[in-house]
């Protein structure tokens, strides 16, 4: 076998000098803490983590933080193999014995704005949390695990004074589990990833056009025809709940209304805009059943449906939906027609605006604020609804000049595989907005989006995980954290870190690789694996194979992560060596090209015995070939020998139609190969 790509990976981040994060963060440079927190300082010293640590209150810090120390105190053990304890609480002043003290006023409410703040001070003999709230010390306890190094004298904690604060107070994630249902255990996972980058929202998206995944009990039919039996019970999800809260994690349900809205219908048909029979969607795209807003048994079913939500979910919002609706099943009913001229409703945007109105009175009712998509934004609408933009920025902060708060998820949809950086440099108010400072306040942050239309409970960790925790800095830490390079380095230490919370990102890969063959043997799978990447954006929900929810997610496409670190590093390698010519650089490169020219020979012999890989043998293929012409350039540009532009043009005609997706994939290395090819050519 040819060489792994992990030590070439390990290769590449010693010559490109990775460990350094720029003169723009020096100041923090090495340290590994993502989010990064408002202020840092680095000072002499560091504390010792050994079997005496222990962690201890001062005062009565309640039962949250308390059950946060325990489960921090088992991390940390788990990390250094040593047995460690908790102090009891001590009275306010009270001297306390534990090398590890920390103090808050209160317990914080989950609620948008609460005071998340913390003051962490760690001299050589004692670690100090502070902060107002029990929010700041579960955020606190996080910032230590992060801050854990080991040596050849042990583990210890580097000496540090930190004064951190969000930048927004609201930084969320959005579960789909309407498509595809996300069992309990996912669920509780994310929440603990989400915890661990310090965010503090799950929006679970419950209702959709393929499923219905609430239990209730006032109408049985919803859930028992409109889920194929996969749902929540209210136990499960007062279960959740009361996880999520135990540690500082709000659930916002979506219950996505009027449209999208197919699942519903199966058991109330007579609340459709259109007549029945109903049966959940087994295809995506938009679909046309929607809520009938001129039948007033619509509202009375909705206030019941929504009180009794109301009682399972706390959080003072509730998400409403409200994208999508095509109108077309309004348009073709009479009854619909005659109701909206009535009405003196001049098209389907005012019925829908009317059919909001009516919701949020009963969602007031019920005490709850109404949360929508862009699409609510409609004339009439009271300013304290809060819009979720999936248009983008300028919506957002159209939205904030007519004085309603907003959250943004344009940019953040992470099911569509993009970049972590290009998910870090989107920002909810970015340079020039033009917003006075009373109308940036009503921008209140973010959301990642996980739709699932591509994602089983296998494989969503790998699309939510690493990445989000780059969204999580966008939405924490100042405006100008922004080193791209640096959050890069960070989010590598911080992925593996969130393995422990039980995620799966990482791991469920080469299981994944291992299933597709049935057996050990999947260096080569893992290493074609590592060079290519998923369509992004909606390429592969139009190109792809998946156009059922029925349809397995069990593929080559399905193992591989969103984003190649492998392709970016080399691709920062070509460019070192661009740049300087480097003997070192030139030496990384042969080396993984030549193991990518090889791996085709080994990855042959797989595919006759597992038919479900023919699909990528031309991928394969094409990564032998695109290897072997960079082989070719960096053989020339090592001995200063220009190409022939016909050759060159040759070349790049060969690399762009590797560059053309093949089993829903592409061929990530191949742009950084096209920059070798291109450099060869003469004057």
């Amino acid at each position: 076998m040819p060489l792994r790509i992990s030590f070439l990976r390990s290769l590449f981040i010693l010559l490109l000098g990775l460990g350094a994060a720029g003169a723009a963060s020096a100041a923090v440079s090495s340290l590994d803490l993502l989010p990064r927190p408002s202020t840092v300082l680095e000072t002499e010293g560091r504390f010792p983590v050994d079997e005496s640590f222990t962690v201890g209150a001062i005062g009565d810090p309640g039962d949250r933080a308390r059950r946060a120390a325990d489960r921090f105190l088992e991390r940390l053990s788990g990390r250094t193999g040593l047995f460690l304890r908790r102090d009891d609480s001590l009275p306010e002043g009270g001297e306390s014995r534990a090398s590890f003290v920390y103090r808050c006023d209160r317990a914080g409410a989950l609620v948008p704005g609460e005071e998340e703040s913390y003051r962490l001070t760690v001299s050589p003999d004692r670690i100090l949390l502070i902060a107002p709230t029990d929010l700041g010390i579960l955020h606190g306890f996080e910032t230590v695990l992060q801050l854990l190094k080991g040596g050849p004298g042990g583990y210890f904690v580097p000496c540090v004074q930190i004064e951190d604060v969000p930048r927004f107070p609201w930084r969320g994630l959005m579960i789909d589990s309407g498509r595809h249902f996300q069992p309990v255990d996912v669920i509780k996972r994310n929440i603990d990833g989400l915890a661990a980058v310090k965010m503090n929202v799950l929006h679970w998206h419950l209702t959709e056009d393929q499923g219905f995944r609430v239990e209730s009990r006032i109408f049985p039919a919803l859930h028992e025809l409109g889920s194929d039996g996969r749902y929540y019970s209210q136990a499960q999800i007062r279960d959740i709940v009361a996880y999520a809260a135990d540690r500082g994690i709000r659930v916002m349900p979506e219950f996505d209304i009027p449209g999208h809205s197919t699942s519903w219908f199966p058991g109330f048909p007579e609340l459709a805009s259109a007549p029945g029979p109903y049966r959940i969607s087994r295809t995506y795209s938009i679909q046309l059943p929607a809520f009938n807003p001129g039948n007033p048994n619509v509202y009375a079913f909705l206030d019941a449906f929504l009180g009794e939500m109301a009682a399972l979910f706390p959080d003072p919002f509730l998400h409403i939906g409200g994208d999508e609706n095509n109108g077309k099943h309004w348009d073709a009913n009479p009854e619909i027609q005659d109701f909206k001229k009535k009405k003196g409703l001049a098209d389907n945007a005012a019925l829908q605006a009317y059919f909001n109105i009516r919701l949020l009175e009963i969602l007031k009712k019920h005490g709850r604020r109404m949360v929508g998509w862009d699409e609510i934004l409609q004339p009439g609408l009271p300013r304290d609804i809060v819009i979720q933009s999936w248009r983008g920025t300028e919506a957002l902060v159209e939205a904030a000049r007519r004085g309603y708060a907003g959250l943004l998820s344009n940019g953040y949809y992470i099911d569509l595989c993009q970049p972590a950086g290009e998910h870090y440099l989107n920002d909810p108010l970015p340079a020039g907005h033009g917003l006075s400072a009373e109308e940036a306040a009503l921008v209140w942050g973010g959301e990642a989006t996980m739709w699932s239309e591509l994602a089983s409970w296998e494989t969503i960790d790998s699309r939510i995980w690493p990445r989000t925790a780059a969204i999580a800095e966008r939405l924490w830490s100042p405006a100008e954290v922004r080193d791209v390079d640096d959050m890069y380095r960070r989010l590598e230490i911080v992925s593996i870190e969130l393995e422990e919370l039980g995620l799966t990102h990482l791991k469920n890969r080469d299981m994944m690789l291992r299933r597709l063959i049935q057996g050990t043997a999947i260096e080569p799978l893992q290493t074609l694996a590592d060079a290519v990447e998923p369509l992004r954006g909606y390429k592969r929900h139009s190109l792809g194979k998946v156009k059922t929810t029925l349809a397995p997610l069990t593929r080559f496409v399905d193992a591989v992560p969103p984003e190649s670190s492998e392709a970016r590093l080399f691709g920062r390698t070509v460019d070192s060596f661009l740049a300087h010519r480097d003997a070192g650089s030139a030496e990384a490169l042969k080396m993984i090209l030549e193991t990518w020219r090889m791996n085709h020979d080994f990855i042959k012999p797989l595919l006759s015995s597992a038919p479900v890989l023919f699909e990528i043998e031309p991928l394969s293929r094409g990564l032998s070939e695109a290897a072997e012409i960079g082989l070719e350039a960096v053989e020339a540009l090592g001995h200063k020998r220009k190409g022939h532009r016909t050759q060159a043009a040759a070349r790049m005609k060969t690399l762009a139609e590797l560059k053309k997706p093949l089993a829903e994939l592409e061929l990530a290395v191949v742009p950084a190969i096209e920059r070798l090819v291109s450099a060869t050519i003469g004057d």
